[in-house]
């Protein structure tokens, strides 16, 4: 029994460490809002953009970076509404429920991010820069009409 007991010990405590590692891999960063290439999981659901979330309380925090690692901009999920952060080259470009802009040039956009009751769209734009758009999750059209811009 005690030999049983004394290889087993070890095993069990790797595992329960293991697991232990990958749940807190798994959770959104805290620190690195802002930065090219923080340190947390890129969750784009697009191989053209990097999308990374960030926690803060109650608060999560969603950056939209572009291929070369350039911060465009980032929004605010509180548990009551998205607000546009000022963070990134394209800040003066985000549109939300609560604070739509008109449409933009060039409607084409992708889908970089879902989750948490809000979805996050970028339509780039001919002159550079890029319009991007956090409207509810239950969006199942044009997220311009969607934020009703």
């Amino acid at each position: 029994m005690r030999v049983y007991v004394r290889r087993t010990l070890p095993v069990f405590a790797l595992m329960t460490g293991l697991l232990a590692g990958s749940a807190a891999a798994a959770s959104p960063a805290v620190t690195g809002l802002g930065q090219s290439w923080p340190n947390t999981t890129d969750v784009s659901a697009s191989p053209n953009w990097h999308v990374y979330v960030f926690v803060r309380g109650n608060t999560r925090y969603i950056q939209i970076n572009d291929a070369q690692g350039v911060v465009r901009g980032a929004f605010a999920r509180t548990p009551y509404t998205v607000v546009g952060l000022p963070v990134g080259t394209d800040a003066g470009n985000l549109s939300t429920p609560d604070e739509p802009l008109p449409a933009p040039a060039s409607r084409v956009s992708t889908q970089v991010y879902s989750g948490d009751g809000i979805q996050v769209f970028v339509a780039p734009q001919t002159d550079g820069t890029a319009r991007l758009m956090a409207v509810g999750g239950d969006c199942k059209g044009d997220p311009i009409e969607c934020n009703k811009g």
